[in-house]
């Protein structure tokens, strides 16, 4: 019995000590992914699963990744491909427990990131390492020297994600009852104070809200480049209280007269369906033409951007630092980088919003098709959003103007 007992001993050891060795290979494959060459590559995530945790609150998007990417990478690459639905917020504290506790084999290998999430991951060191440049699409397609693909929100990217698409800032409005809407925030605040109860906006820190905010500082601020360098309270402590005047005006006109706001961009877009507000506002530019395909925004929608511009920016993916599949993550990564699945997310029918890639590096062929994509009625033109893009200001930035916000304006 004691030799019984002995030998189940040894044998648990034993499960323990490959158990142990499994993890540990695991980390070792994704620093030696890092190392190794695309065919390596390529040919280690054959056959393999990849986990794809991202925020999951569209529709479209889920169809485009289930519906389209999935097959389409079980076809070519022969790797399967698992959607998580998960808020960045959430996945990023769940690493960060995971690096706590020294966990050397997570769940997720890649993972949908921007702003301030990156920020944390990469200074936290959450992230497996700069790895944008082993995809041949990235430097293929990707136009690498420019400023919305090496910084995310002021932060240098430094490879540790790459660029998945971009999106820009609209109003969307029901024509049938604007029919000059407002082209600047002047206007708008005009406009509101004529049409009481008509206008309102998320409240910060929602990044729509968040957003909105940081439209009235780019017009009222006398060099809002200067927002573009190193982080300076001061500039910003002198220039805020004409931000917090234009809202503190405009608050008494607004939507339940400024004593409460919509908590998040779907609220703000269910006032709207409702009629109860005449405009919405948002980071996609053609979600306006998606939710009047699906009959939830009126036929009459249109968007519009201000004379001044509309901040535009990039999101990205990025592969956590203990992936269990790191090549299959940078084999999914590339294959999303592909012109022929960039231009399937540009299509109505799924998502509709902006390639990352450089439309001056694609083939003729490409080209063609790209200006022949139909993304919806109410979706601006790609030249005239490209003459109105604006460029994020840093993270720190945009804490300092939320804090205030809730000081200035929702307390006052």
């Amino acid at each position: 019995m004691k030799k019984l007992s002995m030998c189940l001993a040894i044998f648990l050891l034993f499960l323990s000590g490959c158990s142990a060795g499994t993890k540990n290979n695991s980390q070792r494959v994704g620093e030696n992914s890092l190392k190794s060459d695309w065919k390596e590559i390529t040919a280690s995530a054959k056959g393999s699963k990849v986990n794809f945790f991202m925020w999951g609150g569209d529709e479209g998007i889920n169809r485009y990744i289930d519906e389209w990417v999935a097959p389409q990478l079980k076809d070519q690459y022969n790797i399967e491909l698992k959607r998580y639905p998960m808020d960045a917020v959430e996945f990023i504290n769940k690493l960060k427990t995971e690096k706590r506790a020294n966990k050397k084999s997570g769940e997720m290998d890649v993972i949908w990131i921007n702003g301030e999430n990156f920020k944390t991951a990469k200074q936290e060191k959450l992230l497996l390492g700069p790895f944008t440049s082993k995809l041949p699409n990235f430097q293929q397609y990707v136009d690498t020297q420019s400023d919305d693909i090496n910084y995310d929100f002021g932060f240098p990217t430094e490879g540790y994600e790459a660029p998945w698409g971009k999106v820009q800032f609209v109003f969307a409005y029901d024509s049938n009852k604007i029919s000059n809407p407002p082209k600047s925030i002047d206007e708008l605040q005009a406009w509101v104070k004529q049409n009481p109860g008509k206008f309102t906006y998320p409240a910060p820190p929602d990044f729509t809200g968040s957003a909105f905010i940081r439209h009235v500082l780019h017009e009222k601020s006398k060099d809002y480049n200067a927002y573009l360098s190193k982080y300076d309270e001061a500039l910003l402590k002198g220039e805020a209280d004409q931000v917090w005047n234009v809202l503190n005006e405009m608050k008494p006109s607004l939507w339940r007269e400024g004593k409460s706001y919509p908590q998040s961009l779907s609220q703000l877009e269910q006032l709207y369906k409702n009629g109860e507000v005449w405009m919405t506002m948002g980071y996609d530019e053609a979600n306006a033409s998606n939710l009047i395909k699906t009959g939830e925004f009126p036929a009459s929608t249109k968007t519009f951007v201000l004379d001044k511009g509309t901040l535009s920016n990039t999101h990205f993916l990025g592969i956590p630092y203990n992936a269990p599949n790191p090549d299959g993550a940078m084999t999914l990564i590339n294959f999303l980088l592909s012109p022929s699945t960039q231009m399937k997310k540009m299509e109505i029918e799924y998502w509709g919003e902006n390639m990352s890639l450089s439309v001056e590096r694609l083939s003729d062929k490409d080209r063609d098709i790209v200006e022949s994509i139909d993304r919806g009625s109410a979706t601006i033109s790609q030249e005239e959003l490209s003459s109105h893009r604006i460029p994020e200001i840093g993270a720190e930035y945009v804490q300092w103007l939320e804090r205030g916000w809730m000081e200035n304006v929702a307390n006052k």
